[in-house]
């Protein structure tokens, strides 16, 4: 399980300018307006609503797909936007409209931005040598080819290494890349690489002295109304650039939405044409699978993707795609195994509803849409079983690399709550019978306190489940507590992760 940390040196909120709009649209919840808008989004405002049918998009053809979608149940949020403006959106209870999430490689695309404008301010050029910028980490003899390695060939992947740079706790990042043998022609050879794109952004840094999270700050969040933005950083204070941003879905909508108006936000060009040109292009070959959306080229921290379109993506369903062909871009959030099968949602349900010309309106079916999106939710934990009589009692382990040294289990199967003490801490999570109920968890190092909600309910007479969601990140973790005489057997598997899912057993004994 990987948890999406807080950067403790992330810069707080700070003040921003704007305009007073002549008309607000104010969104509370789930909106899929009646009524077409005519007003673009000012400065910081969300983007404008529109009833489906009036931007060509049919509210019945949005209600399969989101059908579809909720039998996944790992879709987070999804919004829609055709011609500038959102025609349908939903979140998963507990994920909301309001709560960031965890972007992942999507943190890629906003990168490759920042180098962008970098370049546009005459700060760096995509033709400088690597080594140029980190003469106190190139190794005292470097290669030919670490020589040849440019900017270019982080931004599309083409570093020329075999396998990707580590990113050590004890050595400096750029120093453990660097020091790493590239035996490929810089620009020949396509290999995915998160530390490329960490050094993409340390050029930024260099060259512009603040970290991407803060460079793109006025030039690309405020403008765009991108609150609170979180960047994870390395142990160097260089934002991690591949991973680590964490925004929310409409965000996502937003810079998508930038990217299809070539860069162009209520009339001033933020991000150079000819930049968003170049980084949505196919920059070089990744494969050549007709059907598989990563194989259809790679630009410059975008993938591209069947059907005419353009994506940035992250690990889990983490997706920002852009339709130039249809005038659209879809926002999405997820916690996936399968990330092709939600592109293959999109191609199969969405596409062939976005039409040329606006529709018939159709305001029952619009209701009927409003009311699916408004009513959607992850699946609670579902039980009928009896409380066990050894519930209520506390349960102690032996030392564990999880830090979990105790768990009790309170209540009587209505409104229970787990009450566990991981690393010398107490917490105590309230589970929804049902539903969710929101607070705070903690699961070990991996997953320490942060936003949560849980559903528990008893699926036996001697087993206790419950769903912890950390509604910021993909993930979702199911906890299951076998109660056998003096010993609470004690299991945790999450839903997604870069490794193993299924933590190792614990056993506890009755105190």
């Amino acid at each position: 399980m990987i948890r999406r940390p807080r950067n403790p040196a992330s810069p707080v909120d700070r003040p921003r300018t704007s305009r007073v709009m002549s008309m607000k649209i104010l969104l509370v919840g789930l909106v899929v307006s009646g009524a077409s808008v005519c007003a673009a989004a000012e400065k910081g405002a969300p983007l404008p609503r529109s009833s489906p049918e009036a931007q060509g998009v049919s509210s019945d053809a949005l209600l399969a797909f989101v059908d579809a979608a909720d039998r996944i149940d790992a879709m987070n949020s999804v919004m829609i936007v055709r011609h500038g403006r959102v025609v349908a959106e939903g979140w998963w209870s507990p994920y909301g409209a309001g709560s960031p999430h965890s972007l992942y490689s999507l943190s890629k695309s906003f990168t490759s931005t920042a180098v962008g404008l970098a370049v546009a301010e005459g700060k760096l050029s995509v033709d400088d040598p690597v080594l140029k910028f980190f003469p106190e980490d190139a190794p005292s003899e470097p290669s030919k080819n670490q020589k040849a390695m440019r900017i270019s060939d982080l931004l599309r992947m083409s570093t020329g290494h075999q396998a990707e740079p580590s990113r050590p706790k004890d050595k400096p990042w750029t120093a453990a890349f660097l020091a790493q043998a590239v035996p490929n022609k810089p620009g020949t050879h396509f290999l995915y690489n998160t530390s490329a794109t960490y050094m993409a952004s340390a050029i930024v840094q260099k060259a512009t002295g603040t970290t991407v999270l803060d460079y793109l700050r006025p030039r690309l969040f405020e403008p765009l109304g991108i609150e609170n933005p979180t960047w994870e950083a390395s142990p160097q204070g260089i934002s991690a650039g591949g991973y680590g941003l964490s925004v929310r879905t409409e965000d996502i909508a937003k810079f998508g939405q930038l990217y299809l108006q070539k860069g162009k936000w209520n009339g001033k060009q933020l991000v150079p044409e000819a930049w968003v040109e170049a980084a949505t292009a196919r920059q070089t070959s990744n494969g050549s699978d007709p059907k598989s959306d990563w194989d259809q080229g790679y630009g410059y921290q975008f993938w591209r993707c069947r059907h005419g379109a353009y994506r940035g993506d992250g690990a889990f369903g983490q997706y920002c795609i852009v339709l130039p062909e249809q005038d659209a871009v879809i926002a999405i959030t997820s916690g996936v195994k399968d990330m092709q099968a939600v592109l293959n949602l999109v191609w199969d349900k969405l596409l062939p509803a976005l039409s040329p010309s606006p529709l018939a309106a159709d305001d029952a079916a619009v209701e009927k849409l409003r009311s699916r999106l408004a009513g959607l939710t992850l699946r609670p934990q579902e039980g009928s079983g009896s409380p066990a009589q050894a519930a209520n009692r506390k349960y102690v382990f032996p030392a564990n690399d999880r830090k979990i040294e105790s768990i009790a289990l309170e209540g009587d199967g209505k409104g229970d709550t787990l009450v566990l003490k991981v690393n010398g801490a107490e917490q105590r999570i309230a589970c929804g019978s049902g539903s969710w109920k929101k607070g705070r968890a903690a699961l070990g190092p991996q997953l320490p306190e942060q936003p949560a909600a849980a559903s528990g309910a008893w699926v036996g007479d001697d087993t206790y489940k419950a769903k912890v969601c950390f509604y910021e990140t993909p993930f979702v973790v199911t906890l299951s507590l076998k109660f056998a005489g003096d010993q609470l057997l004690f299991d945790a598997q999450s839903n997604v992760g870069f490794g193993a899912t299924k933590q190792p057993q614990l056993v506890g004994k009755a105190e």
